[in-house]
Order: structure tokens, then C-alpha cells, then sequence
């Protein structure tokens, strides 16, 4: 994870650019009143600490919870709308790691920024943390704490069980079993199946997506295939049926292909629990009833 932010002369820094002690303590008058979320997993976080209310706008693709639906929008990771950003007057904005351009162009406003980058399951509560300590957010740590507990007690239900390798699948092209994208061993949606109780089929690949062809879903021979799409997706879901041409593959003989649909996939926030628990009520049912 890659967190870091710019601010007044005022706010005390840390290295690398991380809080100091004058971000974790901050007095009311310092907080930002007027935040700007390009990230729809930081926006769920400010909403789910409590700092909701202090959010005027928010980025293009962002659903949840549903007050977003009525901020306005301001582009995105690929095409913020910096024109609109400046007019919101924001006092923070939320921003991708990668948005140099867009950092730039604050930093030469006087706007400050947080940058935020996530690359597995144990940084979504220290984003929540360190967002939390940025905007002066009390209920951040309860947060943190509950997600860390619940996975915890996740990962406590499928111990001991036999892990099934699992193919976890992201994309593919309608109606076909060409250009699959599925998971690879390292990342947000790995660190999920494995915390479920899930053995990833592609655990030795250590990236965090890895483009499949129906060879080498052969050759890894899954006991268990997941698709995951996001809640816009789920409208027009994909069919299972076309795997049925793999019927070699475990996964398919024993009936063991699933569909999961919903953004808590798709967009690492505080929701990562409820996904986690779909994973494993999928691949461990007995233990759920």
C-alpha cells in the first residue's frame, strides 16, 4: 500500500510524506469540511467512518452508499474533470496514487491531496486508519478494528478444512472461454479467496492478474471456478455454460462453477468483509448452515 498526502505549512509531516503527530490529532477547525473523492473505496470509507457528510463530491463510478447518488461528478481515475474539482472549493482531495498530472495541478492551486493506492486485504483497514487520521474522523479506528475482527473471524470458520484450488475469473469474452483474466497470486482479491479458505490455483503467478487461456485452465485443473462481476454487470450476467466444454477440469465435472456478483468485489473497501464471506460461504457451505 502506498499512502500519502500534501497539506498547509501547518499540518506537521512525517516521512515519506505519511501524518505526524499533527494529522492524528486534529482540532475540529482543521479538519476538511469540503472533500472530494475520486476513489469509489475511499468514498465507501468516509461514508462508513463517518465523515460523509463532509463529502461534496465524488468520482464517476462511485454507488456506494446510495447519499453518492446525489453528489455531483467529477470525473475519474483516466479523466478527472479538473475544471469542476477547482469549483467544488474543496478543502481535500482524494485522488489514485497515479494521478500525477492531477497532483500537480492541486499542489499549484494550494489544494491538498490524499493519495491512495491499495494492493491487498490488510490494507483496507490501513487505509481506513490513515484516511481516518487525515480528515479527523473518530469512528475510523472502530471501523478498522471491525473489518480486522471479522476477517479474523472468518478465517477462524474454514481453518482446518481442506482448501479447494480455486480459479477465480474477473473477465472473459462474452460467450466464449477466450482472453479469460483471472487472479493472480498476490493482490486485494487473492488475499480474499485465501483468507475464504480458498487454495488460488494461480498462487505460484505473483501478479495480481493473469491472462488464461483454456490450456492452461486445463493444466492447472481447478476444483473450483468463481466469477466475479460488479453489481452494473450482474444485469446481463455471463453464461456458466460455456465451461462445460472444459469437462476434464474438476470444476466443471463436479458442478463446482460459480457466479458472485456485486461491487463489494470490485471496489476494496469497507465491504471486503461481505465479499471475503461470499468466498467462503461458497466454498465452505457446510460450514455457514
Amino acid at each position: 500500500m502506498s499512502l500519502s498526502w500534501t497539506a498547509p505549512d501547518s499540518l506537521a509531516l512525517g516521512p515519506a510524506g505519511q501524518a505526524g503527530a499533527g494529522a492524528r490529532g486534529l482540532a475540529p477547525a482543521e479538519r476538511p469540511q469540503r472533500i472530494v473523492s475520486l476513489v469509489p473505496a475511499t468514498t465507501e470509507m468516509l461514508f462508513a467512518m463517518g465523515a460523509g457528510d463532509r463529502v461534496v463530491a465524488v468520482g464517476s463510478y462511485d454507488h456506494f452508499p446510495p447519499e453518492v447518488e446525489r453528489l455531483p461528478r467529477v470525473g475519474a481515475l483516466l479523466d478527472p474533470n479538473v475544471e469542476r474539482i477547482l469549483a467544488m472549493k474543496p478543502d481535500l482531495v482524494v485522488l489514485y496514487g497515479t494521478q500525477t498530472d492531477l497532483q500537480t495541478q492541486l499542489s499549484r492551486a494550494r489544494i491538498p491531496y490524499f493519495a491512495y493506492s491499495l494492493g491487498s486485504l490488510p490494507d483496507v483497514a490501513l487505509s481506513i486508519r490513515a484516511i481516518g487520521s487525515r480528515v479527523g474522523a473518530s469512528g475510523a479506528e472502530a471501523l478498522a478494528t471491525s473489518i480486522e475482527r471479522r476477517l479474523a473471524d472468518i478465517r477462524a470458520r474454514v481453518a482446518g478444512r481442506p482448501r479447494p484450488s480455486t480459479l477465480l475469473v474477473f473477465g472473459r469474452e462474452r460467450g466464449s472461454l477466450r482472453n479469460i483474466d483471472a487472479s493472480g497470486g498476490s493482490g486485494f482479491l487473492h488475499d480474499m479467496l485465501v483468507t475464504a479458505g480458498g487454495a488460488d490455483v494461480l498462487a505460484d503467478v505473483p501478479r495480481q492478474s493473469v491472462v488464461m487461456s483454456t490450456e492452461m485452465v486445463l493444466a492447472r485443473a481447478p476444483d473450483v471456478i468463481i466469477e466475479v462481476r460488479s453489481s452494473d454487470e450482474a444485469a446481463a450476467p455471463p453464461d456458466l455454460r460455456v465451461w462445460d466444454t472444459l469437462s476434464a477440469v474438476p470444476a466443471v465435472k463436479n458442478r463446482r462453477v460459480y457466479l458472485l456478483a456485486g461491487d463489494e468485489f470490485v471496489v476494496p473497501g469497507p465491504r471486503a468483509v461481505t465479499a471475503t464471506e461470499r468466498f467462503a460461504r461458497t466454498l465452505h457451505p457446510e460450514v455457514f448452515r
